[in-house]
């Protein structure tokens, strides 16, 4: 369907001629809308088809999922570790979860320190900062002082304002409708 509207196409590239290249890039995906995960993935992927080292640290999510996302990318190579235990609300032991995360940032720490990885995706991160498993300021200074060729990604609701503030790109997530609020459950392929 055809619609009057007063937007044109663009006639003028928007490519500006200051641009520069630069060795690597902080990326958050943040807001309470579907797709930080994915759209993460997604960098994944794109990295992966370069024939870059990735590593994706899951700070929530427990190696008992069986995501789609993580079979695929790691068949193409890149390094996985679901370090946490799944949802809080189904923890027994939130000392126990807390140490996961603080055992996974160690981990994710020393991989921007060695730049081991050209691609660094913290998925479900600023969660384990705003609830204070992990200091946002060391964040921060791992990331600030990381290895020149090691691209970030992190992503959850909530990016801490320091985080965002030392991100070169920072997505908001929108929740403008969502399956689940139907009722609908979460689907294999689309979801997970």
């Amino acid at each position: 369907m055809v619609t009057d509207s007063d937007d044109a196409p663009p006639t003028e590239s928007p490519i500006r001629s200051e641009l520069r290249r630069v060795p690597s890039l902080v990326v958050v995906n943040t807001g309470d809308g579907k797709g930080k995960s994915t759209a993460a993935f997604g960098i994944a992927l794109r990295a992966l088809g370069r024939e870059w080292r990735v590593r994706v640290i899951q700070f929530l999510k427990s190696g008992d999922w069986k995501t789609g996302e993580e079979e695929m990318l790691t068949r193409l190579g890149a390094e996985w570790w679901s370090a946490g235990d799944g949802f809080t609300w189904d923890s027994t032991d939130m000392e126990s979860s807390k140490q996961l995360a603080i055992v996974a940032w160690r981990s994710a720490a020393e991989t921007l320190r060695t730049g081991s990885h050209e691609l660094l995706v913290l998925d479900e991160i600023t969660y384990a900062m705003t609830w204070g498993w992990i200091s946002t300021d060391e964040v921060v200074d791992a990331i600030s002082n990381r290895a020149p060729t090691v691209s970030v990604v992190l992503t959850g609701r909530n990016a801490p304002g320091a985080i965002v503030d030392i991100a070169d790109t920072v997505t908001t997530m929108v929740d403008t409708k969502h399956a689940y609020h139907a009722g609908i459950a979460a689907k294999r392929g689309i979801d997970y």
